[in-house]
């Protein structure tokens, strides 16, 4: 798993993870639940919402790379409905660092 990405897992292993600052690049774009977050302050803000509203963790079960994307299916367990659910993390990388993520059933 690129390095970035596993620092993404690892601080999203807990409800308490600390937000990853240095995994994302200055200029990253999350998509979740139909919004867009767009730089690393309003990353930050989105995943410090939803682990206050969710109270969630996730663990990676399957990898994979297609066309540039790292794709990782992951199990995440928390306060929503259908917990605990198996969801799509896709991530493009640039330059060592998550350029974009985009999460998806």
């Amino acid at each position: 798993m690129p390095a970035p990405v596993q620092a993404f897992f690892d601080a999203d292993r807990t409800a308490e993870g600390a937000f990853p600052a240095d995994a994302f690049a200055p200029d990253a774009t999350v998509r979740d639940e139909g919004k867009a977050h767009a730089g690393r302050d309003a990353i930050a803000a989105w995943w410090q919402a939803a682990k206050a509203a969710y109270g969630h963790s996730s663990k990676p079960c399957e990898i994979a790379e297609e066309g540039g994307t790292t794709i990782v299916l992951g199990r995440v367990t928390g306060r929503f409905p259908g917990s605990p659910a198996m969801l799509s993390f896709a991530f493009r990388l640039h330059d060592g660092r998550i350029a974009a993520l985009e999460i998806g059933a």
